[in-house]
């Protein structure tokens, strides 16, 4: 090559050096940032609803699956397909500590269409503190879920008890929940009672509008749960987010 072939080979070769970046500096090619997550959806104040919330409407055919939280995070994950697989949605009540272990499954939750809250950090008895301890467990666990999900979370439930005890309503709505989640039926799931009692628990006194407590971390619940959509469907009653339940 001569050298004025060189030189003409050198200029073709920065010019497209040049174009190449000029094409990347526009965003021709270059991947672009993934979308930071959505934030959660935060609690919102339902006029007509009481501080505790025990069920919704009775005139729906529609039912909250609602679970605790914690245990094996293969179980979570198991029954949360087992209810996606069956078109249903269902209401997570995480337990901080448990968060702390496995954080991925907060969005997990949250991915799957289904509601996510609050369920203390520590899961001990928070109608045996004060209020100002009651206060410090659900704020600590809404700190998880703010820091995962950019939400507190859309319901608090009090751990170890079915109800709150007045300064526990009072705690928890200075910690950013109106509502306390409660419920009408429990499957006493978290008594290994097999499969087929779990189920029987729940459907000898649902109806419309129940809200039911289920249990991650439970073989039993993983085995019943199919089951239990499948007797619900019969029913003509739908498995909903507490939120659509309650809206």
């Amino acid at each position: 090559m001569n050298p004025i072939d060189r030189r003409g080979a050198l200029r073709a070769g920065a010019a497209a050096a040049l174009a190449g970046a000029l094409t990347t500096a526009c965003g021709g090619t270059t991947p672009r940032p993934a979308a930071a997550p959505v934030a959660a959806p935060a609690p919102r104040r339902l006029p007509g609803q009481p501080a505790e919330i025990t069920h919704g409407p009775r005139d729906r055919p529609v039912v909250a699956l609602t679970f605790h939280g914690q245990g094996d995070p293969a179980l979570a994950r198991t029954l949360l397909g087992q209810a996606e697989k069956a078109g249903a949605r269902v209401t997570v009540l995480a337990v901080g500590s448990w968060l702390d272990q496995h954080p991925d499954l907060a969005r997990r939750v949250l991915d799957g269409g289904h509601d996510l809250g609050n369920h203390t950090q520590r899961h001990i008895d928070v109608n045996a503190m004060t209020e100002t301890e009651a206060l410090a467990e659900i704020e600590a666990c809404a700190t998880r879920l703010r820091r995962l999900t950019g939400s507190i979370g859309t319901w608090f439930r009090p751990s170890r008890t079915q109800h709150a005890a007045p300064a526990v309503l009072r705690a928890a709505h200075r910690a950013g929940y109106p509502h306390v989640l409660s419920y009408d039926v429990d499957s006493l799931d978290f008594t290994s009672p097999g499969a087929t009692a779990v189920v029987r628990n729940v459907t000898g006194s649902v109806r419309a509008g129940s809200v039911v407590s289920l249990h991650f971390g439970y073989p039993d619940t993983a085995a019943a749960l199919p089951l239990l959509l499948a007797d619900l469907d019969r029913r003509g009653l739908r498995a909903v987010t507490t939120t659509e339940l309650l809206t």
